[in-house]
């Protein structure tokens, strides 16, 4: 087979495009064709001795194109990653940041996230892009390695033939012109031409020779130079025959087939490449441009086009609703009582603590001063609504007595919240007097706040569970307060608070909170006071008072500030930005506290009614905050300090949760009860971190020093991390460390 038949097809552009196309195999003519002369030339080159030079420079050429061209894929790879990392990046950001409370939202909200999901897919789509174009590079450049790999091989074999014929030759011409030299002497001699020769040439060592001694040594000689000059011209031809026979055609073949190898690789990715920016472009513009199969494609333009501006004005306005203050109604002029000349005869004597009222003038005074007087002041009563609309008979009650007879062990890794429910509190007349106010104040408090009881506990924040050192049964009082009151036993009149809304008037705002001297008497009319008596120094103080003591004097697990901040952050603060992180009115919180050191079972304590805190859910938060770090031990005492500390040290979060849980059980009563109802307080602000952006981290940095306090001097520095870690810990399973309340 001839060099020419490995030869490529031949080609020619077509007279429109210009493309090239395979020509079609003509007749056979009688005169020679282009295509037959380009075949002829061709076949020339390859089979002269610069075949193999040549095809090697090419082979070169084809390399040095491959490696161009896989740098060029390589840098636009990098070109094309970067740009699809920044554009991702761009759009994580602001995504982000649009997603924060201080930017728009509604259909603004919704089409700049649909906008930032397309040019996410945009980037996605230039990451394949880079990644393919990535491989293509690697390809081409293991083809160039293949390619010169074989080049220096065929090149080593294919030119070292070449030149050793060409050594050959060259050895053969300079036989040839020794042999012709010395034919020519020998003629020279046996004719006896004398001309040209040198003297002293027929002189030897031995002496003169003779004309027929010289011309037989030049015969000898020039049949020697003969036999090898005709041994170097078989050489020739045998290895030159070889040469142009075997080892010229098959490299020159060989390069061939690399050189087509290697530029079909290149054609080929080059075409991949064009490819894949077709496909490039068309996956951004479905992108930009779905076509439409579903509902939820949209494209660019009418993720734009859906933004209704009014509406989102609309929806923001409406979602301030909530935050409406109270209507106040039309100011109006009201004479002070105290100088109405008509109405100074009917004030009302000033009682002091512990004094008796000789002549009440109001049966609403006497109804009031029956749950305040008398033989039951030492016993403690219920909160009212302590847990969200229960009744008052409800919530099992322990003097000091009972607390210091017996403490049942418990086991505090079960919920208690239906066992409630189900122990009843035995009655006792001698409590009649006080439970009936109690109960009236509540309803006055349910008829006065359109029912709040009664909603909050069929949608509001779950109870509070009993704990089981509550189960004990009241026993009976010593004799000195088992008298019966020496009040009446018939039920106060209702107050004006209870009249059904169709006899009142339009309800006013509530008046600015009295100072605690003040809520501690009984309250009767307007007209009937003379003057604010000044600030009484606490009488039953709560800020400052340690758990246990609490516990002891009123009988609550949890304390009742506790449970009423708790409330009034359940009813008013779950949606509120930065609860427990903003601080509230220093005054607002000021008051508050000395209205709890006062008389905690105020009904201006009931903090249902925001205006009993003055509409700050933040002071209430703060007041919460105050009255733990106001204790003199720690919520989480000073003496397991050191081992939530140690335990929150643990990398293993299992084993961090079952140690914490274990030391919890180990806290006194009612540290943990008040570490439960705060925990599953805590959890249901973490639940609408949504809106209030207070995650459990969060609140953790908050309360971490506070529940936790300080082991010593430099240790709540030290320390701040594993009081966090702690808190933090104990937020996200609380569900593992108290049951839910039922």
């Amino acid at each position: 087979m001839s060099l020419g038949d490995a030869s490529a097809p031949a080609t020619s552009p077509t007279p429109d495009s210009g493309s090239p196309v395979i020509a079609a195999a003509p007749a056979p003519p009688t005169a020679p064709t282009p295509n037959d002369e380009t075949k002829s030339h061709v076949q020339d080159v390859l089979s002269s001795e610069i075949g193999i030079a040549t095809m090697l420079n090419r082979l070169k050429q084809s390399i040095a194109s491959a490696k161009e061209f896989a740098t060029f894929l390589k840098k636009r790879s990098v070109l094309e990653d970067e740009h699809a990392n920044g554009l991702r990046k761009l759009c994580k950001a602001s995504h982000e940041s649009s997603s924060r409370s201080e930017h728009r939202g509604g259909t603004f909200a919704k089409a700049y996230e649909d906008m930032m999901t397309i040019h996410e897919r945009m980037a996605e789509n230039g990451t394949q892009f880079a990644m393919s174009l990535h491989q293509m590079h690697e390809d081409l450049l293991e083809l160039a390695g293949i390619a010169e790999k074989s080049r220096k091989g065929w090149k080593q074999s294919g030119l070292t033939a070449e030149q050793r014929v060409a050594d050959l030759e060259a050895a053969m011409r300079k036989s040839k012109a020794k042999y012709d030299a010395l034919a020519e002497e020998y003629d020279r001699a046996r004719t006896g031409d004398t001309t040209g020769q040198q003297k002293g040439k027929m002189f030897g060592f031995k002496g003169p020779k003779s004309a027929a001694q010289h011309e037989e040594d030049l015969l000898r000689k020039a049949q020697a130079a003969d036999q090898d000059y005709q041994a170097k011209v078989n050489t020739v031809q045998t290895e030159r025959g070889e040469l142009i026979n075997k080892i010229r055609p098959d490299t020159i073949k060989a390069l061939q087939e690399i050189v087509r190898e290697c530029d079909a690789g290149v054609v080929l990715q080059m075409q991949k490449f064009a490819s894949f920016n077709e496909k490039l472009l068309l996956s951004n513009g479905l992108s930009v441009s779905p076509l439409k199969h579903g509902p939820e494609a949209r494209s660019l333009r009418e993720c734009v086009q859906a933004i209704n501006n009014d509406k989102d004005l609309d929806e923001y306005l409406l979602s301030q609703y909530p935050r409406l203050p109270p209507r106040t109604g039309e100011p109006k002029y009201e004479k002070n009582a105290l100088l109405d000349p008509a109405n100074r005869t009917t004030t009302t004597p000033y009682v002091p603590p512990g004094g008796s009222q000789q002549a009440p003038t109001h049966s609403r005074e006497q109804g009031s001063m029956n749950s305040r007087t008398g033989p039951l002041n030492d016993t403690p009563t219920a909160p009212l609504g302590h847990h969200y609309g229960q009744s008052s008979s409800s919530i099992p009650i322990l003097s000091a007595s009972q607390q210091s007879e017996s403490q049942p062990s418990h086991e505090r890794s079960f919920s208690h919240g239906n066992i409630l429910n189900q122990i009843s509190t035995p009655f006792n007349p001698q409590y009649g007097d006080s439970r009936s106010a109690a109960t009236q104040q509540a309803q006055a408090a349910s008829s006065r706040y359109n029912g709040a009881i009664g909603s909050i506990s069929s949608s509001g924040p779950p109870q509070l569970g009993a704990l089981p050192f509550q189960y004990s049964e009241p026993q009976s009082l010593p004799s000195t307060t088992q008298q019966p009151p020496q009040q009446p036993s018939q039920p106060p009149p209702p107050q004006p608070s209870q009249q059904p809304p169709s006899s009142q008037p339009p309800q006013q705002p509530l008046a600015p909170l009295a100072s605690p001297t003040q809520q501690a008497y009984p309250s009767g009319p307007v007209q009937g006071r003379q003057s604010t008596p000044p600030m009484a120094q606490p009488t039953r103080p709560v800020f400052g008072v340690s758990l246990s003591k609490l516990y002891e004097r009123d009988g609550l697990a949890v304390p009742m500030v506790v449970y009423q901040c708790i409330q009034a952050v359940d009813l008013f603060g779950l949606g509120l930005e930065g609860i427990y992180r903003l601080s509230g009115s220093v005054p607002h919180v000021n008051k508050l506290k000395t209205l709890f050191d006062t008389d905690s079972g105020s009904s201006n304590l009931d903090f249902r009614n925001p205006e009993n805190f003055f509409h700050d859910v933040n002071s209430v938060a703060g007041l919460l905050k105050q009255f733990f770090r106001d204790l003199p031990d720690p919520l989480l005492t000073k003496e397991h300090y050191a081992s939530f500390i140690e335990a929150a040290k643990n990398e293993d979060e299992v084993i961090r949760r079952d140690s914490l849980h274990a030391i919890i059980n180990s806290l006194p009563d009612p540290n943990y009860a008040t570490l439960r109802a705060l925990t599953l307080h805590l959890h249901r602000v973490i639940n609408n971190s949504s809106v209030n952006r207070m995650s459990s981290q969060n609140l953790a940095i908050v309360f971490g020093p506070t529940l936790m306090g300080t082991a010593g001097p430099g240790a709540n520095i030290a320390d701040a991390g594993w009081q966090v870690r702690v808190v933090d810990t104990i937020l996200q399973n609380t569900y593992q460390i108290f049951d839910d309340d039922d």
